[in-house]
């Protein structure tokens, strides 16, 4: 008897604390409405928060940092027991990251969807980011698996935190809503970052000799993780927590998002719209994340600058360039698709990233690397926020957007991991990026050729 009343003691707990935390969380978003300025407003500025990661981290000032390591011509480094080309090594830890993310990720939506509370997990992940960011500041060859740990940090805190993101997408706006605030959120992100990162180059840029100018560097690793960490607090404190179930997690749940994952992929089946759209998104964001992730060592290794301050000046340049164009990409590209469609515009929008890898593989000079980096500029931004806000359109009517956007990171995880193990292993064996360049190429046709196959609406004709 004892047993029975506690056990029935505990759940008239848990269904108390479930319903006060329900009348909390329907209280929140009685003050902020779905569709409302504020929400669409916090939810965008997320990507102000942590878009100095890719763009200081990924994309600038660590990659020309990584490569300042190696003092010889022979970039050679030794880790895990192997020897590595030191571009090949840090595609295959990237890969790897990705890898866990995508394995990861389905666990933790299982849990978030089943708790109702995916903000924890969002700000969890942001700040495990972080943290792995100003872990940098310690990065050096003679400590390299530590060093390699942090970078794996602030990778898996970037990826991880858009999984929830992105599912928060369909629950703040409505569907024509989303393009537009999709394309503000990657432009608040463009513009945020370039900030942080002019700051941080002039920081560079103020010292004279080589040993300074990475010292410098790595001061500008540790404010991308106090940026990320503070201005996210906006979006955090705005955003409804999700309704919590007053459930424990148990270790079947743990297993709850794969088995989410193989009743989206069930539901899938029946739509043969957003199936196609899928296939066909699993395989151009593949080679769009592999290039944005691997394009300044690109240049950093097959440009002739002439000297190491030309080679640091001119990709300096070249990522100001790519990211100020970005944003008015990401303009374009939303008004494109409201008057041709989504899927048309992503067709020509592909069509340009498969030219652009057919041309990166002859250029030399950093002239043709400024106008590569330009043309780049208009359809990266473009390409990410509109193929996002296309799968948020294509979703049937549910509540459960978590797990369709976990089938949405994974499918896009998994395709990053090929990519950049198809690039690395082509990098490594062959000596040259070119070749690694070129073959993305493929992809592009690839992706053009499936989302002709994707149905269109009435609307899109």
């Amino acid at each position: 008897m004892g047993s029975f009343f506690s056990k029935n003691c505990y759940l008239s707990k848990s269904r108390l604390k479930a319903t006060a935390q329900l009348n909390i969380y329907l209280k929140h978003m009685s003050e902020i409405k779905k569709g409302s300025k504020k929400l669409l407003n916090a939810w965008a500025f997320y990507d102000w928060a942590n878009s100095v990661y890719t763009l200081t981290i990924a994309s600038s000032i660590f990659p020309i940092f990584y490569s300042a390591l190696f003092l010889s011509e022979i970039k050679k480094v030794t880790a895990f027991g192997y020897e590595f080309k030191s571009t090949a090594l840090i595609t295959f830890v990237t890969a790897f990251t990705f890898l866990v993310v995508a394995v990861l990720s389905p666990i933790l939506s299982g849990i978030a969807d089943y708790v109702g509370n995916k903000k924890t997990f969002m700000k969890f992940f942001c700040y495990v980011g972080s943290a792995g960011c100003i872990g940098l500041y310690w990065f050096s060859l003679e400590r390299i698996h530590l060093s390699l740990l942090f970078y794996f940090m602030g990778l898996i805190g970037y990826w991880g935190s858009l999984v929830f993101y992105n599912s928060y997408l369909p629950d703040i706006a409505f569907e024509e809503q989303q393009d537009k605030v999709s394309a503000k959120g990657f432009s608040l992100g463009y513009v945020g970052s370039v900030l942080l990162l002019i700051a941080n180059l002039a920081m560079v840029m103020s010292q004279e000799n080589g040993v300074d100018k990475l010292q410098m560097m790595r001061y500008s690793f540790i404010t991308v993780g106090i940026w990320w960490a503070l201005f996210s607090q906006y979006t955090f404190y705005v955003l409804p927590k999700g309704v919590s179930k007053g459930h424990r997690v148990t270790r079947s749940i743990l297993f709850n998002g794969f088995r989410e994952l193989k009743g989206v992929w069930k539901q899938l089946k029946q739509d043969l719209r957003l199936k196609r759209y899928l296939y066909a998104f699993f395989v151009f964001s593949m080679a769009v994340q592999t290039i944005m992730l691997v394009a300044v060592y690109f240049g950093e290794e097959e440009i002739a600058w002439g000297n190491d301050e030309a080679k640091t000046t001119g990709l300096i340049v070249s990522i100001l360039v790519i990211q100020i164009l970005a944003v008015f990409g990401a303009f374009l590209t939303s008004r494109a698709s409201a008057k041709f469609g989504n899927i048309s515009t992503l067709i020509v929008i592909n069509f340009i990233w498969m030219s652009l890898c057919f041309y990166g593989f002859f250029i030399e000079t950093p002239t043709q690397f400024y106008i590569t980096a330009s043309l780049v500029g208009f359809v990266m931004g473009g390409i990410q926020s509109l193929a996002r806000s296309t799968y948020s359109k294509f979703l049937p009517e549910t509540t459960d957007t978590t797990s369709y956007f976990s089938f949405y990171d994974v499918a896009e995880k998994i395709g990053i991991v090929i990519g950049m193990l198809i690039y690395g292993f082509i990098d490594q064996i062959t000596g040259s990026m070119r070749n690694s360049i070129l073959f993305l190429f493929v992809f592009f046709l690839i992706g053009i050729v499936l989302l002709f196959r994707v149905p269109r609406l009435k609307t899109e004709l």
